[in-house]
C-alpha cells in the first residue's frame, strides 16, 4: 500500500471516532445539500446526490439526517441553505502538491483558514492542479474473494485500471464519465462497492522517506482535513509503508 493510500485508510479510522463523527456528518450534509440544490432531490435522477447519500450511509449517518439535508436544499424544509464550492491549490511541507476542495457560506473565512494552514506548515498557495487528473475511484471489498476475479470483473465493466493496495479490497479507477456505469456493473455482478467517488489523482508523486518530514506532511494534511469548510484534500506524497506504520499510532 502506498503511503498516500495508507493515509486514506487512517482518515477512515479517524472518522469512526465520536469526536470526528460530528464534523464528518457536517461535511456529508453540505455535500448532500449542494448536490440536491444543483440537480434536484431525486437520487435516481441526480447521480451526484446518489453518491453523496451512499457515502453518508456508508458512514452510518442516520436516515433522518439525510432526509432533512435533502429537504433543506430543495426548500421543503424551513432552513434551506446555500454553499459555494471553492478550490485552493498549493505546496505543503517537502514541496508536496495539495488540492483542497471546500464548501462554504463565507469565502473570506475559508480562504483565511486555508491560507493560515499552509503558512503555519511552511507551505504556500500556488497552482498545482496540472500535477493531478480527475478519476473515478471505486473501492470493492473482497470479502474472501480472489482479487484477480474482482479485477477482471472491473476491467470487463469498463475500468481504466485496478490495484490492490491492501488485502481487503480492490481499488478500481475509471474515467470520470464512466464512474456510475462501472459501479452499477460491479453491483449487478455481485461485487458491491463500499465507496464510489470522483477523486483528483496525482500524475507524479513526491517520495517522503524522512521520519520528521513525513510527520510534518501528515500533520499538515490532518490540519487541513479538520477545517470545517474542507470537504476533501488531495496530495501527491508517497511515504514508504514501514514508515507509515511507524507513524500511524500517533495520527489516529
Amino acid at each position: 500500500m502506498s503511503g498516500h493510500s495508507k493515509w486514506s485508510q487512517i482518515k477512515r479510522q479517524k472518522g469512526a471516532n465520536d469526536a470526528k463523527r460530528g464534523a464528518l456528518f457536517t461535511k456529508l450534509t453540505r455535500e448532500i445539500i449542494t448536490a440536491a440544490r444543483q440537480g434536484g432531490g431525486d437520487v435516481d435522477a441526480n447521480y451526484r446526490l446518489r453518491m453523496a447519500v451512499d457515502q453518508a450511509r456508508a458512514n452510518s449517518m442516520p436516515a433522518d439526517n439525510i432526509k432533512r439535508a435533502v429537504e433543506r436544499a430543495t426548500g421543503a424544509g424551513a432552513d434551506a441553505e446555500q454553499y459555494e464550492e471553492v478550490t485552493y491549490e498549493g505546496f505543503g511541507p517537502g514541496s508536496v502538491a495539495v488540492i483542497v476542495a471546500a464548501m462554504t457560506d463565507n469565502r473570506n473565512r475559508t480562504a483565511s483558514e486555508i491560507r493560515s494552514a499552509f503558512s503555519k506548515s511552511g507551505g504556500s498557495l500556488s497552482p498545482v492542479a496540472w500535477q493531478f487528473e480527475q478519476k473515478g475511484l471505486i473501492s470493492v471489498p473482497l470479502k474472501g474473494r480472489d482479487p484477480d476475479e474482482v479485477s477482471l470483473a472491473a476491467i470487463d465493466a469498463g475500468a481504466s485500471d485496478v490495484s490492490s493496495p491492501d488485502a481487503g479490497a480492490v481499488v478500481v479507477y475509471t474515467e470520470p464519465a464512466d464512474l456510475e456505469s462501472v459501479r452499477k456493473a460491479l453491483t449487478d455482478a455481485g461485487y458491491e462497492p463500499d465507496s464510489a467517488e470522483l477523486s483528483m489523482e496525482p500524475t507524479t508523486r513526491v517520495e517522503v522517506t524522512d521520519e520528521k518530514a513525513a510527520r510534518q506532511v501528515l500533520l499538515f494534511m490532518e490540519r487541513l482535513e479538520d477545517l470545517d469548510d474542507v470537504q476533501n484534500v488531495y496530495a501527491n506524497f508517497d511515504i514508504p509503508d514501514a514508515l507509515m506504520v511507524q507513524l500511524e499510532g500517533s495520527l489516529v
